[in-house]
């Protein structure tokens, strides 16, 4: 089993390219937001303490998302491993899933960090579109679609989002950057982080995520003992 964690600020292009290397791999994306709602749907007590605590605005706490985690990966689909993306978000929470993933003699593989430069991340929001019916993202000048204002997957028309303007997205990456650059770090004296430079194409980007997870981390002992 192969547990994967996917690193990346706001607009860094997690969310195009988690699909493209679960199927790469033949494993799913695992998604907090995702696992969190799934629960909710349930109506077990679990699921019942979950929804209440989303819609009150507060954070569900670590070790509940945490289990969900690794109740997921016990499922037939996560047999080989799983993509993780958007959790965890805090150093603390990467401690959590590392103690929780070591109850179950299993760990964290590999974290990947697509690496983009505030500016250009800020440029991206920019240029980005979303589909109304069903949140499909486009860049209109890296990733465009077919016909300009619809969706190319369910025709739906394409609109800019309120808080995509500048000012919004620079303090949303303040919020950010600092618990990214934390939980970077966490893995990064783990020797398991790979940075990719994600300012190339997306199939670049891919190719060189996929790589990542079949070599070494740079900075692992394997590596070292390899240099």
């Amino acid at each position: 089993m192969t547990v994967a964690v996917l690193l990346g600020a706001p607009g860094a292009g997690k969310g195009t390219q988690a699909p493209l290397l679960a199927k790469r791999l033949g494993v799913p994306v695992l998604a907090s937001g995702e696992l969190l709602r799934a629960e909710a749907a349930t109506g077990s007590d679990v699921g019942r303490e979950v929804d209440s605590i989303m819609r009150s605005g507060e954070l569900v706490p670590d070790q509940t998302v945490v289990r969900l985690f690794l109740d997921r990966l016990g499922r037939p689909d996560a047999e080989r491993g799983a993509i993780l993306d958007g959790f965890p978000r805090t150093r603390a929470q990467a401690a959590a899933l590392d103690a929780a993933l070591a109850e179950v003699d299993g760990r964290v593989d590999r974290a990947l960090l697509i690496d983009v430069p505030t500016e250009d991340l800020i440029s991206r929001f920019a240029d980005r579109v979303i589909c109304r019916a069903g949140g499909h993202v486009y860049n209109l000048r890296t990733n465009p679609p077919r016909v300009p204002d619809v969706c190319d997957i369910d025709g739906s028309e394409l609109v800019r989002r309120a808080d995509d303007a500048e000012e919004t997205v620079r303090a949303r990456m303040l919020q950010q950057l600092g618990p990214l650059e934390e939980v970077a770090d966490h893995y990064r004296r783990l020797g398991i982080l790979t940075a990719v430079d994600g300012t190339q194409s997306i199939d670049r980007v891919a190719a060189d995520l996929v790589a990542a997870l079949s070599s070494p981390a740079a900075d692992s002992p394997a590596a070292a003992a390899g240099r």
